[in-house]
């Protein structure tokens, strides 16, 4: 198969084309990213020379590109999107891009070439449930951030061209997910690399916030067995049931590291903070055979050793981006520091 990965440089994105080579030989790859904050050639420089995988540097929004490449391939994942709830409060100009107008462009592409395209969601889609889990795939969507309502509107744009035009279309819905090469403004890997510099940590309210944590490398397992196995015109939940309040996150993630519990900082909520995300993954589990390969410690302790044995990685980018320093700054009210020294 030759697949069209957009956004390919980023997390998941990056772990599903080193999935997709390693496990598939015959497949070549042809990674699609516009190298925006979060988009990192750093995360494929273990793919040089490596003749089954092409680097484009593009945007989803730009028509001619995308419509030349999707006629040369026979598939699409596309994982590009902004897709930090911060930032999207801040400005969801750039959401609105690529989340909804970007995936419009695929789908005019792949409705015309009629190709396959698998649709990366998330489960804020859903947004906040007290109790028990969003049973079914079909639940209504509630966004409550800009970021989650311009995935929402991605997904529905999604079901209009599998309704009317008959576009071969899967989409996914993944729960929090954790793992090597997460650029470090979500919570674990923002309060780890804090945390090797003995920085604050800032916790939103008083942490009691509930996710499922899930590894990106299993994420990336069930978005490849949906992508080959599952029905046009559905969409599966990937959930991984570790549950966790996010304090208790950050205090296992100190621990492990040996840090004091006194580097956490409570700091004002964010505005609409959903208090829990829970998924029902029965339907992919039954119907494609998928469950995740590993329990919330191994999850853990697996991103905490590669950020630990990886500084280079994440030093480059808090060293080295004023963008990101900027960021920090207006986010949480703290100057970032440079290494090994504390915020002001």
């Amino acid at each position: 198969m030759k697949l069209l990965v957009t956004g390919g440089a980023g997390f998941i994105g990056s772990a599903f084309v080193r999935l997709v080579l390693d496990r598939h030989a015959d497949d070549t790859v042809t990674t699609l990213d516009a190298l925006t904050y979060a988009g990192n050639p750093a995360n494929l420089l273990d793919l040089e020379g490596e003749s089954r995988h092409t680097f484009v540097h593009g945007d989803i929004a730009d028509v001619a590109l995308v419509d030349a490449l999707v006629a040369e391939h026979d598939a699409v994942v596309n994982f590009a999107a902004e897709t930090h709830v911060d930032r999207s409060l801040l400005d969801p100009t750039a959401f609105l891009r690529s989340n909804v107008e970007g995936v419009y462009v695929l789908l005019d592409a792949v409705r015309r070439h009629d190709r396959r395209l698998l649709q990366v969601s998330t489960d804020e889609v859903y947004g906040d449930i007290p109790a028990g889990r969003f049973s079914v795939e079909t639940d209504p969507v509630m966004p409550r951030s800009p970021y989650a309502a311009a995935k929402a509107g991605g997904e529905l744009f999604c079901r209009s061209f599998v309704i009317s035009h008959g576009t071969d279309v899967v989409v996914t819905r993944g729960c929090n997910t954790i793992g090597p090469r997460q650029y470090p403004e979500k919570l674990v890997p923002l309060f780890l690399t804090n945390a090797l510099r003995d920085h604050p940590l800032p916790v939103y309210g008083d942490g009691l916030q509930v996710r499922d944590w899930l590894h990106a490398e299993d994420h990336a397992v069930a978005i490849d067995l949906a992508l080959r196995k599952g029905r046009a015109g559905e969409t599966y939940n990937i959930g991984a049931g570790n549950e966790r309040p996010n304090i208790e996150v950050v205090k296992t993630l100190l621990a492990r590291l040996g840090k004091s519990e006194e580097l956490i900082v409570h700091v004002p909520d964010r505005p609409g903070h959903d208090r829990r995300y829970a998924l029902d993954w029965t339907k992919i589990r039954e119907e494609l055979g998928w469950a995740p390969a590993r329990d919330f410690t191994a999850t853990l302790t697996d991103t905490i050793d590669w950020y630990v044995t990886h500084p280079e990685w994440w030093a480059a980018i808090r060293d080295g981006s004023t963008a990101f320093a900027e960021y920090y700054e207006q986010q949480y009210g703290w100057r970032l520091a440079a290494a090994g020294r504390g915020e002001a």
